[in-house]
């Protein structure tokens, strides 16, 4: 068997476990099984990848591609043992910029050996060359955007940069005709390549990702990260036609096509257009925040939180981004195993886009090894608040807003949420009276059976363990 035999071979192996990866993910029992098989799949496929390239390079590039990889690795160890749970959603973004940025490196060098040396001249058949800049241009399009929109969502995602939406004037027609001359740069470049074109659609793509995400409000960026997933994923299936790599091909497919069903999926759970949100904020213009005077709020103690409690026959917890920040997913799983022993029934209600990152409340509450079969999603639990004793909302804002469905002008009109404010008492944990991510004040905080419960969730809970 030839080395290109064995790597075709190995690619193919490669692809199936990622596949089965995806399959894995799918479930909580089985996301365990996933990773494993995504480690193993992206194991075989670099030492096929780096096995062939090393064939054909010389001393000098193997010890270049060796430095790399050392450097790769390491860097990735080091922030994979430091990153909390609560700071995945941005350093997902970042990783999606890298994705992005290698796209658009791939295409200028595939430009530099090929168009920029002749196109016929070289190893590109004359009557491909067409297609090969076709590729070149795309590859670096998508990238570009991947790029700079990734950037703008790991500024907003870790508090560096405000969150509301960038709203310039007649910016759905500035997205529009950057496309159209994306367009027009695309034919250009395609009948007659040359540096400045490509350097036009690099930077027209920059600016572009800059401004979809820019555009999005902090409400959608759950949605914003599975999207960038997507493009990541186009941009590496470019990047394989410009290699002639079969895997990266098909991994990028795979990651492109799986992350925009993950977005249509939550923009459905949002009420919101999937077109308004891959548009950068098409649409938006429907609600505004307006400051209104709900009243007085009542707060509570954790004395008497836990006799609530301790007279409540259900239980139903509602987390939120909050408790990620607390850490306090493992004292909640302890409180929810003392009622339970206690003969009280609890679950959990997971609103989709719960937190910044897509499964982030599921990932955080399966590491507190807190069951699988009382972890519900919002449709499974929401009708059945009118029965329930005591909700608890930890860290959550946004999710259990009542003017979603209540208040047509509120910028999250439309949006499904947890309604827990039909159970008999609301037990809410927050640090303070502050808007949540979204930057909308939530009147559920001001309700008769509504009660606060101030400070760190982590200690909140620990207190209420210690009165039970």
């Amino acid at each position: 068997m030839t080395a290109t035999s064995a790597a075709a071979a190995a690619y193919i192996v490669a692809a199936l476990l990622f596949i089965l990866s995806l399959a894995g993910l799918s479930r909580h029992e089985t996301a365990k099984a996933g990773n494993t098989f995504g480690i193993a799949g992206m194991t075989i496929a670099l030492a096929a990848t780096i096995g062939l390239a090393t064939r054909s390079l010389s001393a000098a590039g193997i010890t270049l591609l060796a430095v790399a990889m050392i450097v790769g690795a390491v860097i990735g160890i080091w922030r994979a043992r430091r990153v909390e749970m609560t700071g995945m959603p941005e350093l997902i973004a970042m990783l999606h910029s890298f994705v992005g940025l290698a796209a658009v490196l791939v295409g200028w060098n595939g430009y530099l050996s090929v168009e920029a040396r002749g196109g016929a001249q070289t190893e590109i058949a004359h009557s491909l060359l067409g297609i090969h800049s076709a590729e070149v241009v795309i590859g670096v399009f998508i990238g570009a955007v991947t790029f700079t929109g990734s950037i703008v969502a790991f500024l907003k995602l870790s508090g560096r940069i405000r969150s509301n939406p960038l709203m310039l004037p007649a910016h759905n027609v500035l997205n529009m005709a950057a496309l159209v001359v994306f367009v027009v740069l695309t034919v250009l470049f395609v009948a007659q390549p040359n540096l400045l074109l490509l350097a036009g659609v690099t930077a027209l793509a920059l600016a572009l990702g800059w401004h979809l995400v820019a555009s999005i409000g902090g409400g959608d960026m759950p949605v914003v990260v599975s999207m960038l997933n997507s493009y990541s994923g186009w941009a590496a299936a470019a990047s394989g036609f410009l290699l002639g790599n079969d895997l990266l091909i098909i991994t990028g497919a795979l990651v492109g096509s799986s992350g925009a069903y993950l977005s249509y999926i939550m923009c459905r759970a949002m009420n919101r257009s999937f077109l308004s949100v891959i548009a950068g904020g098409f649409g938006n213009e429907g609600g505004t925040a307006v400051d209104r005077d709900y009243g007085d709020h009542t707060e509570i103690t954790a004395e008497d939180t836990a006799e609530l409690l301790r007279d409540a026959s259900s239980v139903v917890i509602t987390p939120g981004y909050g408790m990620a920040v607390a850490q306090a997913q493992s004292a909640v799983a302890e409180l929810t195993r003392k009622l339970t022993d206690r003969g009280v029934a609890v679950r959990f209600g997971i609103h989709p886009v719960a937190g910044r990152l897509p499964g982030h409340m599921n990932v955080l509450l399966a590491e507190a090894k807190v069951p699988y079969d009382i972890v519900l999603e919002m449709d499974e639990v929401n009708d059945d608040f009118d029965d329930t004793s005591v909700v608890l909302v930890i860290g959550a804002n946004d999710t259990v807003n009542p003017a979603a469905t209540e208040d047509p002008g509120s910028p999250i009109a439309g949006m499904p949420v947890l309604r827990v404010w039909e159970a008999e008492n609301v037990i809410v944990f927050k640090r303070s009276m502050n808007t949540g991510y979204a930057g909308v004040q939530n009147p559920l905080f001001f309700r008769d059976n509504s009660r606060m419960l101030f400070g760190d969730a982590r200690e909140r809970v620990e207190d209420i363990l210690r009165a039970l």
